[in-house]
């Protein structure tokens, strides 16, 4: 759980987002900083347990900075006003599927599998779908996952309009094989996020992904 203090600095922050505000409301982060690191702890002590790839993460792993690269966008605001946890077992330059948790107002939600892959990721996601469609539909259809996150989610940026290079329309994982990202996600209500027992109810939600990201990393990981 968080605390309440800590909602109402994200909200100050989104309300004055600007390094002179940040900067006299130091010791205010340093206490958001305490409660998010031990409401990550909590859910690698939460799921753990339940995904034995995560065992070697460590709080460090999953975490994210609140400052914002401004490099190449448009919005120059410097601090981010929304909290993340990202639980994978990717090391490093190592492109693996995981668990995500994004804490913000207004767009609060839980999601896991893998965000627009690169191409040579991509290339093997669609081997796999290919060869073990049958696998990837008994998943998504297995009851857990299908009351938590129902399927992949689908917009037209991130599905292509024809077939990929090299499949037939008539292939019976078509709809798959357009995907261009494979990832779920289930909305939630960020006052959730205060109550004792939100670590628990959601790493149960979560682990509903399991395997579907084991289903991506095997994918990933294969020649």
């Amino acid at each position: 759980m968080l605390s309440k203090d800590t909602l109402r600095f994200l909200d100050d922050l989104k309300a004055n987002n600007n390094r002179d505000w940040f900067l006299e409301n130091k010791k205010r982060y340093e206490a958001v900083k305490k409660d998010y690191q031990q409401l990550v702890g909590d859910f690698l002590d939460a799921m753990k347990p339940l995904d034995p790839s995560l065992e070697m993460l460590e709080v460090k792993n999953c975490t994210f900075r609140i400052n914002r690269d401004i490099r190449f966008s448009k919005d120059k605001t410097p601090y981010k006003s929304h909290l993340g946890v990202w639980l994978s077992s990717g090391a490093k330059g190592m492109n693996r599927s995981g668990y995500y948790l994004h804490l913000e107002k207004g767009a609060s939600f839980i999601a896991g599998g893998l965000y627009c892959p690169e191409a040579p990721d991509l290339k093997k996601m669609r081997k796999e779908i290919a060869y073990f469609h049958d696998d990837l539909e008994a998943i998504l259809n297995e009851k857990d996952f299908k009351r938590e996150f129902n399927d992949f989610n689908r917009n037209e940026k991130d599905t292509l309009k024809n077939p990929p290079r090299g499949y037939e329309k008539e292939h019976p994982a078509i709809e798959f094989l357009k995907l261009k990202s494979f990832e779920c996600s289930q909305r939630i209500d960020i006052s959730e996020v205060t109550k004792k027992d939100f670590v628990a109810t959601m790493s149960k939600k979560l682990i509903a992904l399991k395997p579907l990201n084991d289903f991506i990393n095997r994918a990933l990981t294969s020649e």
